[in-house]
Parts: C-alpha cells; sequence; structure tokens
C-alpha cells in the first residue's frame, strides 16, 4: 500500500505535468497546487494564474489536472 507522501507525490506530479503539457512553464504566472491524502480520502486543490491569451480554457486545464492526479493515483494503487 502506498504512503500518503508517495500519493501526495504522485497526484502533485500528475496534475502540474498536465499543466504544463498545455502551457509553457514560462507562461504561467502562478500555479498552486494543493494535495492531501488522509484516512484514504484524496482532495486535490489547484490555483492556476493562466497566460492572458490562454488557450485552450484555464477551466479545463484544471479540471484536466485534477482529473490526471486521480487516474494517477488509482494506478499507484492498482500496482500495488
Amino acid at each position: 500500500m502506498p504512503t500518503e507522501d508517495e500519493v501526495v507525490r504522485t497526484a502533485s506530479e500528475a496534475a502540474e505535468g498536465m499543466i504544463f503539457s498545455r502551457y509553457r512553464r514560462s507562461a504561467v504566472r502562478d500555479l498552486d497546487i494543493t494535495v492531501t491524502f488522509e484516512d484514504g480520502v484524496l482532495d486535490i486543490d489547484v490555483y492556476l494564474n493562466p497566460p492572458d491569451d490562454a488557450d485552450p480554457d484555464p477551466e479545463a486545464v484544471v479540471e484536466g489536472a485534477i482529473a490526471a492526479a486521480e487516474s494517477a493515483v488509482d494506478d499507484l494503487f492498482a500496482t500495488e
């Protein structure tokens, strides 16, 4: 069974990777990804301050980042 730290790190890395696959790092003004995993409950919060001319839609990117984080954690548990 993965540790809480492994779950948090896996989710954070997946969310960040997804965001930076959509936007250049230098174009993102601010990004904060907060992940907690306590008592078997995964909580992911993503704050993204995208470029002025953001394309794709920032809300869709945040939703995709959360989905990527959840999927990565699911995969982590499936391999254990």
